[in-house]
């Protein structure tokens, strides 16, 4: 996952998790963001169906990202303070597409509502990500 004006501080992407998993943005500004993956066993739980801690890392990521791009210019970062996912639908294999929208951008506090489709289009899972504004250590 690449993210646009990253920090000079900010670790390098591919050591991170988003880039171990090979996250790729679409999208990121102030009022949409996407990002997908294609689902490869790094991405799967024992059972062979993706985890649900890649729609949960991806969401933050993709959402942390985009309300950064637009905090950047005050000196603040995103960080997450909550993370909630549901899971609808088990996916095993394909592309798996992330959009989320901003449904509040305050100036301590961000949230987002990010969707996950499968390649049919079919939602499978969606999460609300909830972000503090903050100065940077």
């Amino acid at each position: 996952m690449r993210v646009p004006n990253e920090p000079s501080y900010a670790i390098p992407i591919e050591e991170t998790l988003d880039g171990v998993l090979g996250f790729e943005i679409l999208e990121m500004d102030a009022d949409r963001a996407s990002a997908r993956f294609e689902v490869a066993n790094r991405h799967r739980q024992p059972f062979g169906i993706v985890h649900g801690g890649v729609y949960a890392a991806l969401a933050e990521g993709l959402c942390s990202g985009a309300t950064y791009m637009q905090v950047a210019g005050d000196g603040k970062i995103a960080v997450g303070s909550s993370n909630h996912t549901s899971f609808l639908r088990p996916v095993s294999q394909g592309v798996v597409t992330a959009e989320a929208r901003p449904v509040h951008s305050g100036r301590t506090s961000w949230v987002w509502e990010c969707e996950f489709k499968n390649e049919e289009g079919k939602r499978c899972a969606v999460t609300r990500v909830t972000l503090a504004v903050i100065d940077p250590r």
